[in-house]
Parts: structure tokens; sequence; C-alpha cells
């Protein structure tokens, strides 16, 4: 503390030595959990000026389904204005309005009338339908999401709480039994609910500080004040009035089943029930609370973001170590003890005449991977399809790497609403460059002369498929008017951005693979092909990579379930340092297992090698597919597990995701297995 640690580190010669640079680098990394840039700068508001509450969308926890707020009947303002909103949150379908909610900066005021409505039997079925499946209004003020606050005590310390919030509140909700006897005897058993007044609390945190001459009063209400905290407690009240409605009189329409400022009280009154049989009146109210709050603006994220289960997530840490761990004793093992001995013997020259006839005798009745010398970099089958996947696969790594690091320093925080989607789609497109590089290089190992063929390839194989099925979904969005659906403006940019980017960059990094000179290989191939000797049953195409998937994903299981979780339950997951910990073992973990699986083979003469080693790297995607599968099985309402739009939307974008993960740790093990061949095969005197 006081001191300047990037002066440090320039004064020290130790920190041009790696291990100090990484000890640092850890360092450094481990002092951002507290630190983010929000994405926006800070506004204050003066007192009495009006603040802008807007509205979104209808998420539920029981179906990935989302809705725009107007396609229910809710109040509008004068005119609906659609708020403008950048790529990544057109993607996730977070689409805001302008509402007809009213409020000024500390000013307080209570039932304030929004509107009445009539319901047809209908619209008020549709509104049941949404209680039903328990849909959640979200809306957002100064960036500020909307939540519904709990505080919850520790079990082994109940003097000790901790403060929890629920995004969003809900539409309405089941009459309770003991209240549908007492209060609304003729309501039936299944009866639902309307929350129709809305009780809004915003914090707020003054701008300015007690200067000198001046008052701290008059030096908040020149400077304004910060909005910390939009919080709502929400009410289901059937209201009544005296006499004839008056709608001029809105929004200070007096209402007998409310008590007018300063508390803001109810009277004894009875819920609003959901009748989908007659239909009914609704009068939608709401209140605005101010209060002062010590959080500062450069904290107000921080009940968001707070974790509760860190002990979690660092067991998981812990269980893909030790997973690690293993795998890396396996290949020490081979390394160490196999290959060195076998190399020796290969390796004569170091030996002594007696050496080197004993070893000349085992030659002669020896087999394995140095029997296929010959045929260890013959080109596989559809090897310019390989190749095209190699490309892709370094595009999306040097994605993720660049995605995580931002993320990790903060600058993807949820105040900049879509950013980390934005980010992927970015660095993605900017990546095209290395993808043609990679691919290149591999085309020329592969034999393939047509080499605009194999850049096209690259260029639209994994983003063709990705798109035909991101635009499957969309169809069926569109035609059932889900807000989840993208519009065509948005379509329109990710096809300018993948032809108009993408497409250039890639064919730019290929020109300058195709310029180099081939890889140079350690053995040349022969002529005729090495008859492969039948083999065992667990070296079969499905098993290793069965095996290998499996242990991956004992890796990263724990993580997932906290990033399905986030995202069903319409969370913020924040933990990216955990997540880039769990990305750097899930990538060496994927090169190990691929490691000892290609060895495998080739020590049983298949040199078969190429296409395996992607399929064990990239098998841990059918793994996280299978659990997706689970996950949504497990969490879906009943209604909504064979929804065509609620199956299509999840499934479509799951099967994206494990599609990108297949090709990253494909790639990733593909390229171990190719650098490991390369060495072992190089350190063998053959020629």
């Amino acid at each position: 503390p006081g001191t300047n640690p990037w002066e440090a580190m320039a004064s020290s010669s130790a920190f041009r030595m790696p291990g100090y640079a990484l000890l640092v680098f850890v360092a450094v990394l481990a002092q951002t959990e507290g630190f983010y840039l929000p994405g926006v700068a800070p506004r204050a508001f003066k007192d009495g000026e009006a603040v802008n509450m807007k509205v979104q969308t209808l998420v539920s926890t029981e179906t990935p389904l989302q809705f725009d707020y107007y396609q229910l009947p809710f109040c509008e303002p004068g005119q609906i204005k659609d708020l403008p909103e950048n790529l990544g949150e057109a993607l996730a379908g977070e689409k805001a309005h302008t509402s007809a909610f009213d409020a000024r900066m500390k000013v307080d005021e209570y039932c304030k009338t929004l509107c009445r409505k009539k319901y047809s039997p209908q619209q008020m079925e549709e509104f049941q339908d949404f209680a039903i499946l328990e849909y959640r209004v979200n809306m957002r003020l100064d960036s500020l999401p909307i939540a519904e606050m709990n505080r919850f005590a520790y079990d082994d310390d109940p003097e000790k709480t901790i403060e929890m919030y629920n995004l969003g509140y809900a539409l309405g909700g089941k009459l309770e039994d003991a209240l549908s006897n007492s209060e609304k005897p003729e309501a039936p058993a299944d009866s639902y609910v309307l929350n129709n007044h809305l009780r809004f609390k915003i914090l707020y945190h003054p701008a300015a500080t007690r200067g000198a001459g001046s008052s701290l009063e008059e030096e908040e209400e020149e400077a304004g004040s910060f909005i910390v905290g939009f919080q709502v407690v929400p009410y289901s009240i059937k209201h009544t009035y005296n006499g004839r409605f008056n709608e001029s009189g809105i929004p200070y329409v007096k209402l007998s089943s409310c008590v007018q400022p300063p508390k803001g009280l109810f009277e004894a009154h009875v819920p609003q029930l959901i009748d989908p049989v007659k239909g009914g009146e609704v009068i939608w109210t709401y209140d605005v609370e101010w209060e002062e709050s010590s959080v500062k603006w450069a904290s107000r994220w921080d009940v968001y973001l707070q974790m509760t289960d860190d002990h979690i997530h660092w067991f998981s840490i812990v269980n893909s170590l030790v997973i690690l761990l293993f795998l890396s004793a396996i290949v020490g093992l081979i390394m160490a003890r196999i290959l060195r001995k076998d190399l020796a013997r290969y390796n004569e020259a170091a030996l002594s005449a007696e050496q080197r006839a004993e070893a000349a005798s085992e030659m002669r009745e020896e087999t394995g991977w140095k029997l296929v010398y010959g045929d260890v970099f013959r080109p596989p089958s559809a090897g310019t399809l390989l190749a095209v996947y190699a490309g892709t696969g370094a595009q999306l790594a040097v994605m993720a790497i660049l995605t995580l690091g931002c993320a990790v320093l903060g600058f993807l925080s949820p105040a900049n609403r879509g950013s980390l989607l934005s980010s992927v789609l970015f660095f993605f497109v900017l990546m095209g460059a290395p993808a043609g590089y990679v691919s290149a290089r591999f085309c020329q190992l592969v034999k393939e002369q047509n080499h605009f063929k194999a850049t096209l390839l690259t260029a639209i194989v994994f983003p063709g498929v990705s798109f035909i099925i991101f635009f499957g979904v969309n169809l069926i969005a569109w035609s059932k008017q889900s807000s989840s659906a993208v519009p065509f403006g948005t379509l329109i940019v990710l096809m300018l951005l993948w032809f108009g980017v993408s497409l250039p960059l890639i064919f730019f990094g290929a020109y300058l693979g195709f310029k180099r000179a081939p890889i140079d290989l350690p053995c040349s191939v022969s002529p005729i092909p090495r008859q492969i000797p039948p083999q065992v049953w667990y070296l079969s195409y499905g098993i290793p990579a069965i095996g290998g998937g499996l242990l991956s994903f004992g890796a990263v299981f724990v993580e997932m379930f906290f990033i399905l979780s986030s995202i069903w339950q319409h969370r913020f997951y924040y933990m990216f340092g955990f997540l880039g910990l769990v990305f750097f073992i899930l990538i060496v973990t994927c090169a190990e297992i691929a490691l000892v699986l290609c060895y495998l083979h080739l020590v049983a003469e298949d040199y078969r090698w190429w296409w395996k080693s992607m399929l064990g790297g990239g098998s841990i995607a059918f793994y996280m597919y299978a659990y997706g599968v689970y996950h949504y099985m497990s969490r879906a309402h009943p209604a909504a597990q064979f929804d065509l739009l609620s199956a299509s939307i999840y499934f479509g974008y799951m099967g994206i995701f494990c599609y990108a993960v297949f090709v990253l740790f494909g790639f990733t093990g593909f390229m171990s297995c190719f650098i490991f061949i390369r060495k072992i095969y190089g350190s063998v005197k053959i020629d």
C-alpha cells in the first residue's frame, strides 16, 4: 500500500524472469476482484428532475422464453419509444422502451394512478398464463436493473445476515388458500392474482461533499445526487373509488383503497384477482420512495455481483487440479520412462558396441509407434476439412482468451449491457487473420491444391452452420412473436460483419500462410501405406473419446452448473476470475488427454491420429450438451418442456455453444498431438 506496483516491477531486474513475471501477473489478477469499469459515465440528477424508468422484458425461471413488456396490455405512455441498443442487447433480446411511470429526484409520491383498463376474458387469460409460469417484469433506471431485495440469516450465525436480490418483480401469483377463504370466499382454489401496485424504492447518494462557506444542503442541491439503488415491492390490490372514476385526474385520482401521503398506507383490501371467464377492470398504481444511501456510485453494482458461494468454486478448482495432476503424471510417465527408453535404442551413437548389438536384436521383434514413422504424417481423409477446423479452432481460442482477459480486468461489466456478447462477436470477427493463416499452413501439410476453396471453407463452415441454426431458431421465435427473436436489421449487421470483415481477414491470413514454406516434417511419407493391424476394442473411434471427454467434463462441470443456473435464473454471472482459471485448466486437460490417446493409438500401430486427436479433445462438447439437456428437463415447467419455441431456443443456442466448444478444444487436442508427434519422431534417427 502506498507504492506504485508498476514502478517497483520496472525497477526490479527480477521482473524479466519468467517465474517472477508469472507471480506478479497472478498477484495483479488477484487485486482485480472488486474492480470494474461501469461502462457508463455517472450522472447526477438535481432535486425535482425527472428520472426515466424504462421497461424491458418478461422472463421466467420456468421457461427460456422471454417476451416484450408491451406484448401484454399494460399501461402505455402517450408514445412508446424504443431506446437504442447495442448488438449484444439485440442478440439477447433485451429491448428497452419508455414507460408511463413518472418519478422525480427526491420527491416521494404515493398511490399514483398509472391508468385504468378494462380487460376481456382473453386478455385476463393471457395474464393468468404468465402468472402460472411465474414471469417477472424487468425494468431499469439509470442503467440499474430493478430488483426485489430479500435479507437472509446464516444458519450457523443467525445474527449475521446477507441481502440477496431477485431481478424484476413477479407479474402475479397464486392466491393463498387462507386468503382465498377469508377475503374472497367466492374465489376458486386455483385463482391467481395480478400485482397491479408497485412500490418503488430508489436509493440515492449525494454527488457533493460539504465545502467551506456553504451548507451541505446547498451543495447537494447544486451538484445533484447519484442513483445507487432501484428496488421494488409488488402488491395485489383491488382498488376502489367513490362515485365516478375521473380519467382526467390521472395520475392523482383519489382512491378509497389508498391513504394519501405521507405514509401511503393501504386500507384493508382484497387482492386483484385474475378472472379469465368474465374479464374485468384493473387500476394500475405505484408509489415512489426516495432514501439516502451511504453506497457510492462506483459500488452500486456490488449487491448484484457479490459472491456468496466462492468456496464451491474453489472446490471446483481443486477438483480440476487433481484431474490435471493425474493426467500430467501419466504424460510424465510416457515421456520419462517409455519414450526415453525407446529413443535411446535408436540413438545408437551414444551407445557402446555391446549396447548397440543388444538394441539391434530387440528391434527385430519390436512393434509400436516406431514402426509407423513412414505413415504418421500421411494426410488423412477429409484433410482439407481438418485444416479448416484447425483454423477456426485457432480463431475461437484467441477470441476466448481475449474475451476472458477483458472480463477478468473488468471491461465487461454488466452495467454496460450487452458488452459480453458484443465482445465475443467482435473478437471472433477480428480474429479472422489467425484462422486463415493456421488453415493455410495445414492445407499445405495435407496437400490441398485448391487454396481458394480451402480459404472459403474456413470462412463459411463454422459461421455458416451456426448461422443456419440461429436463423432457424429465429424463424420459430418470429412465428410466436417472442421478443427473443432477433430483428431483421440485426441479421443484416451480422451478415455484414461476416462477409465484410471476417471474410477479408481470413483471406488475408491465408495469403500470408500460403506464402510461407510448408511445415518441415521429421519423417517422409512412404509411397505405400502400411497395413494397420486389428485394434483392440477399447481403441475404437468412440470409446477413447468417451473416456477422454468424461475426464475433461469432470474438470469443468461445477462451473458449467453455475453458468447455466445464472442464465436460467436471470442472474448476473461475474466470476470471470474463476472461469479464467477453469478455462486454463481445461485447455491443459484436453491437450494431455488427446496426447495420451494419441500415443496409445501409435503404440497399437494405428497412424490415423489426425481426426482422433480432434475428437479426443473436443468430445467434452457432447457431455456439455447432455448436461444441458438434463438441466433443461429438470428446470423447465412441465408445460414448457415440450413447447416448440422453448425447446428450439434452448437447444438451438446450446447446440451453437457446444459446436464452438468442440471446435476449440478439438483444435487444442489436435495441436498438442501434432507438436508431440513432431517432437518424438524428430528425436529418432530414422533416416
